[in-house]
């Protein structure tokens, strides 16, 4: 099976009892699924954790309908054939929001090659999934067998036996289906490319916004929870409410940062509600809106274009970590306390040379000792030597 019809949606309702729900292709609500959601709400996980695992089953019933099994009937097979038909079936096609008016693509149109789930998604979806089956064997509602299992080489296996304390701890609870994960090295902007994508943004709101996201390392969507009460221009300090522990945080910024600001608020100034519990940004476009996360995801992706670049929004949170990590005056548990990272190993990758860095660096050596071998000066022998044997010996004439 390669196309599987893309019906049923996961709809935001704006109720903080409810936040998000799964309904299938007639509408109706997946009441396994909600009750899933109130158990995670119940732990404490944020609306974004129950988005992020509602598109996962969202994944597996459009799966489950497809194939015609009630998802409290799905067996291993049903489990083991999602796993294969994530990896080899690849992305549907999904046609565009202005293209309302062309046939849906989705269900007619093979995927395209090469086009497939990365690792990283196919194992966060069996996490969820495993999760989910195992929360209804809990309570009675679903199979006893969780169609998403354990290794079997890791079941029985004594947590963590026979590894070094110094050693980063191995994962003792593998799904079966849970496909390796290579690890990734964060990517940031070279400072020549920042330079050009910086040059094309168009707006004074633009630019504070890159300038805060390049020179704080908050997350997208940290930033854009700043309140106008929260900036502090003459300590160069921004409150942030952090998107796992939804702590407030201040994070120093760069002076460029709040030059651009102001001129972003002396320029729109009584265009936009002001107070101290207000959003500090907006859009640019009247009537005033609060900025969301998708309309700067937006912007940065056209000033790319226009630049032709291939940068992220979360790389330039990437980029600054980079830059405060390579500074020898700024210790490592400083830069970690700024980026929000629970662990200190996170915030080690950053020490990872860039690859630009690499093959620039590597190139300089080459470089070098091409240089040092034209310079060498070839010793003259002492009398007495006869040339042909110091051919042989030293593959040339003496000079």
């Amino acid at each position: 099976m390669e196309v599987v019809p893309q019906v049923g949606r996961l709809v935001a309702t704006g109720e903080l009892w409810d936040p998000y729900r799964l309904l299938d292709a007639e509408g109706v609500t997946v009441e396994a699924v909600s009750s899933y959601f109130k158990e995670l709400q119940a732990a404490g996980r944020s609306p974004a954790t129950l988005r992020s695992y509602g598109m996962d089953m969202l994944r597996w019933f459009r799966f489950l309908w497809a194939i015609g099994v009630v998802w409290d009937r799905a067996t291993r097979t049903e489990a083991r054939d999602f796993a294969r038909w994530l990896q080899v079936g690849g992305k549907p096609v999904r046609s565009h929001w202005r293209s309302q008016d062309l046939p849906d693509l989705d269900a007619t149109v093979p995927v395209a090659r090469g086009n497939v789930y990365a690792a990283s998604v196919r194992a966060h979806n069996e996490t969820v999934l495993r999760g989910f089956y195992d929360f209804h064997r809990d309570t009675g509602t679903g199979p006893i067998l969780n169609p998403f299992p354990l290794d079997r080489a890791r079941r029985h296996r004594r947590a963590h036996a026979h590894q070094n304390p110094m050693e980063p701890q191995r994962n003792e609870r593998s799904g079966l289906y849970r496909p390796g994960v290579p690890g990734r090295i964060p990517r940031s902007v070279p400072d020549a490319e920042f330079n050009e994508i910086f040059a094309r943004l168009p707006s004074h709101r633009d630019r504070a916004l890159v300038a805060f996201y390049v020179s704080t390392g908050a997350r997208a969507s940290e930033l854009l929870s700043v309140t106008q009460g929260g900036v502090d221009p003459g300590r160069q300090l921004i409150t942030v409410v952090r998107k796992g522990t939804g702590a407030s945080q201040q994070l120093p910024a760069s002076t460029d940062a709040f030059v651009w600001l102001r001129l972003h608020q002396l320029e729109r100034d009584g265009a936009i509600p002001t107070g101290r519990r207000e959003p500090l940004w907006w859009t640019l476009r009247s009537p005033a809106r609060p900025l969301t996360y998708h309309a700067v995801h937006r912007m940065f992706e056209r000033v790319n274009v226009r630049a032709g670049t291939e940068a992220t929004l979360h790389s330039l949170r990437h980029t600054a970590a980079y830059r405060m990590a390579e500074d020898p005056a700024l210790p490592l548990t400083d830069v970690q306390l700024v980026l929000g990272h629970a662990q200190l190993t996170t915030t080690q990758l950053y020490l990872t040379p860039r690859k630009e860095d690499v093959i620039r660096r590597v190139l300089a050596h080459h470089a070098e000792q091409t240089r040092r071998a034209a310079e060498r000066v070839v010793p003259t022998p002492a009398p007495g030597y006869r040339p042909e044997t110091l051919q042989v010996l030293f593959g040339g004439s003496p000079s």
